[in-house]
């Protein structure tokens, strides 16, 4: 049961408590999803459901050490959910275990029994691990080791992946230069890509909501109610160049993966944040969360967050993109490749990067 703050990706709630996050009961749990998360990663239930419109599934599952999948825009049903941005909006699923987390998906995704295909490339997003506050190479080593021992070296590919959105995405221009630019470090295509997408968001949330925000003017959290009057107050400008940026960004990302390529970025740019921080202090971390977070966000591509155990005692995580509507390759390349994962997480822990 979904049991947290409606747009947030903390997850804390002052109406009804903050769920504990099992992994470590001082830290955020993530939301919006965070009680889904929480009741998986505690035990309380083997899967669970989420819904995930700017990073609702995947950064609870990341804060939980747990996988967590957003699928394709559209191709799980939204019928019954409340919309909150119909753009960007999708119901995703937690489970502890990649074969779980497969099983859920063949029913959600109403697709049969397939033969698993094996990853032509896997290209790594060099810049977006650069924004981890981690050592990189905590996170990327160990995929690109795993990579290796099970699929050969040779498919390992480096991306850059903010100088490739920034000239294959003509109509980001207009958002160049907004946001925070002078945050270090940071990757400017990608947090203009972050400010397109919460227009987007405001806008939709404005048009489903506006009118019950704005007679009955609900008790919010912080955070929360400063977002959703900024939304009221969000107006139509520039919206046509942010739906002609889902198309653009779809077709740019699905020529550099191809059919059978594979996306890598860090799925948050680090460990949970502690309870009750400042949200001052977040606003950096937020801005790096919300450029990796925009990536499948705005195109629509299927990302799914898997565990890789801790690091100082925090959870660690990684994200794989396939191209829209490749749901059902990706959770067959994570299922294959998550065994030699684990064993290279536990090199990693014993090596103590």
């Amino acid at each position: 049961m979904n049991q947290s703050s409606f747009g947030s990706i903390n997850g804390e709630n002052k109406h009804h408590g903050t769920p504990t996050n099992p992994c470590a009961s001082d830290r955020v749990p993530g939301g919006s999803s965070s009680g889904s998360a929480v009741a998986v990663g505690a035990r309380l239930v083997d899967f669970s459901l989420g819904t995930d419109t700017g990073g609702s599934v995947r950064v609870p599952a990341s804060y939980c050490g747990i996988f967590g999948f957003r699928p394709s825009h559209g191709v799980v049903s939204t019928t019954g959910v409340i919309p909150m941005a119909q753009s960007l909006d999708t119901v995703g699923w937690f489970a502890r275990d990649p074969v779980l987390l497969n099983q859920v998906g063949r029913v959600l995704l109403q697709m049969p029994d397939m033969h698993p295909a094996r990853p032509e490339h896997i290209f790594i997003a060099d810049d977006c691990f650069k924004l981890l506050s981690i050592p990189s190479d905590r996170v990327s080593k160990v995929l690109v080791n795993a990579a290796e021992k099970l699929l050969g070296g040779h498919i390992l590919k480096t991306v850059s992946l903010g100088a490739y959105v920034e000239e294959r995405v003509p109509s980001l221009k207009l958002f160049m230069g907004k946001g925070s630019r002078n945050e270090e470090p940071n990757i400017p295509s990608l947090v203009a890509l972050s400010s397109a997408m919460r227009l987007l968001q405001r806008y939709e949330f404005k048009k489903n909501h506006g009118e019950w925000v704005s007679s009955v003017k609900p008790d919010l959290g912080p955070g929360i109610s400063e977002r959703v009057w900024e939304a009221i107050a969000a107006t139509d400008e520039n919206i046509d160049v942010c739906q002609r940026m889902l198309t653009e960004l779809r077709a740019a990302l699905a020529s550099l993966v191809g059919d059978l390529g594979i996306l890598a970025i860090p799925t948050v740019p680090g460990p949970p944040p502690k309870l009750q921080t400042e949200a001052s202090t977040l606003e950096t971390f937020r801005v790096r969360a919300f450029s990796l977070l925009s990536i499948a966000g705005v195109s629509g591509f299927c990302q799914l967050s898997i565990p890789l155990g801790m690091y100082d005692n925090l959870p660690v995580a990684v994200s794989l993109l396939a191209k829209h509507g490749s749901d059902a390759f990706l959770l067959n390349v994570v299922e294959i490749l998550y065994d030699t994962l684990k064993e290279q997480v536990e090199i990693a822990e014993n090596l103590g990067y």
